[in-house]
């Protein structure tokens, strides 16, 4: 009998069970923060397992098992030029428009095939910080001095956390370049060119139909035009899809057209448009199941990471809500910690109050753009812009989630000392804009 493994599971049966004897129940605020738990759980399954987390997983799929490792340890393994693989990963966030956990397949695959820790780490950072829809509309409802803080402060993080990673582990990443000269990668078995239109289509799809709603007074221009019509969109690039299974990944024309039925058929008797977008999941999933080799492959993968991750994101939700509440659109429900508390320690420009405000936004779980309206109510309450900046840059790419996930990915001491430093350098970014 393992008695370590027996006593671990002893060990967990009775916090549950004292958890559950001793729950305060009879206090309102304890009632209150279960229920902004279960709404933001609620919430997080509707909005963005299906159209963020879905697309996401089967992109990780495609990094997994069509790019060829040669192209990710050129880019981003050990050995690269650091100028190339910087710049690269910390730009990345510019055609991605994901949060702090559409980001971790994503950085979980391109980590399995050899990228170096400081590349990906920068990468990690960067997918949802300088998301260019976020820097947009930061500046358009915060003002432009905070967009273009903003933008340079997570070009910058991006690289220096890199760097600093990098060089904290640097025996570990001198063994995994020496390992990596060894490695014989097998030859491509089709032209980088195609996998990467079969890879920005996938992009691109996760990128129109998570397309932000443009502020109230906002009804024309090029974001009020994608919006309106990013469902339209979508499903053109949704024919694209289906002409790349039939010429890039050579699933027979019969067996798209197939699965593509249920989708075209769902679209015209539903308005809710995430049938249609589930159906269309299945049937990928069905097909490239059914067709083996590579095609089976990219379906497992995709699997693959979303046991691995959904799990944890859940737990992480969860928690997320208990302690920080549930704060999207219209609804804004506390926590077990007041709202007024938080709001009252992020005033001014002092040091704590940076601080505080990066600690915030390391724990609490921003969806794509939320972020902008929660700090401009923030603001509206005495918040001081150096704050204000601390959450920006901690807060779109850290969250409770997303620690637990990425401790899974590479372990819990570097995820501390990853979480640290975007604490770090939050701080001082807010204490420095707000001088300003």
């Amino acid at each position: 009998m393992d008695w370590k493994n027996e006593i671990k599971i002893l060990f967990w049966i009775l916090v549950f069970f004292l958890f559950a004897y001793n729950m305060p129940l009879e206090i309102a605020g304890f009632r209150t923060a279960i229920i902004a738990s279960l709404d933001l759980a609620r919430w997080y399954a509707q909005e963005h397992v299906i159209l963020c987390l879905l697309p996401a997983f089967f992109i990780a799929g495609v990094i997994a098992v069509f790019v060829n490792q040669a192209a990710v340890i050129k880019y981003f393994g050990a050995n690269a030029k650091k100028w190339a693989s910087y710049s690269i990963a910390s730009i990345s966030g510019t055609i991605l428009a994901v949060c702090s956990c559409t980001i971790l397949p994503l950085f979980s695959s391109i980590h399995k095939r050899g990228a170096g820790l400081g590349p990906a780490v920068a990468f990690l950072y960067s997918g949802p910080a300088i998301n260019i829809l976020a820097i947009i509309l930061t500046a358009r409802v915060l003002g432009w001095e905070m967009g273009l803080a903003r933008i340079i402060g997570a070009v910058v993080f991006a690289v220096v956390i890199g760097l600093i990673m990098n060089f904290i582990y640097r025996r570990e990443e001198s063994i995994k370049a020496e390992e990596q000269m060894k490695v014989e990668v097998p030859s491509e078995t089709r032209p980088l060119w195609q996998t990467s239109i079969h890879f920005f289509i996938l992009v691109l799809i996760l990128v129109f139909v998570n397309w932000g709603e443009p502020a109230p007074d906002m009804t024309t221009g090029f974001w009020y035009f994608v919006w309106s019509n990013k469902w339209t969109i979508t499903a053109l690039l949704g024919v694209l899809l289906a002409y790349s299974l039939i010429e890039i990944l050579n699933i027979p024309w019969q067996w798209v057209a197939l699965a593509s039925a249920p989708v075209l058929v769902s679209s015209w008797v539903t308005t809710d448009t995430s049938i249609p977008f589930v159906l269309g999941i299945a049937g990928l999933s069905v097909i490239t199941l059914l067709h083996g080799g590579e095609n089976k492959e990219w379906t497992l993968s995709t699997w693959s990471f979303a046991k691995q991750i959904l799990p944890l994101l859940a737990i992480g939700v969860v928690i997320a809500g208990f302690l920080l509440g549930s704060t999207h659109g219209d609804t804004d429900i506390p926590g077990i910690i007041p709202d007024d508390w938080i709001g009252n320690m992020v005033g001014g420009n002092s040091l704590f109050a940076n601080f505080f405000a990066s600690i915030i936004g390391a724990f609490m779980y921003f969806a794509t753009l939320t972020e902008i309206p929660i700090l401009q109510g923030l603001l509206s309450s005495g918040m001081g812009k150096g704050p204000a900046l601390a959450l920006l840059l901690a807060g779109p790419s850290l969250s409770l989630p997303n620690m637990l996930v990425i401790r899974s990915v590479m372990g819990t001491q570097k995820t501390i000392v990853y979480a640290v430093l975007v604490v770090i350098m939050a701080t001082i970014s807010g204490l420095i804009f707000g001088t300003l």
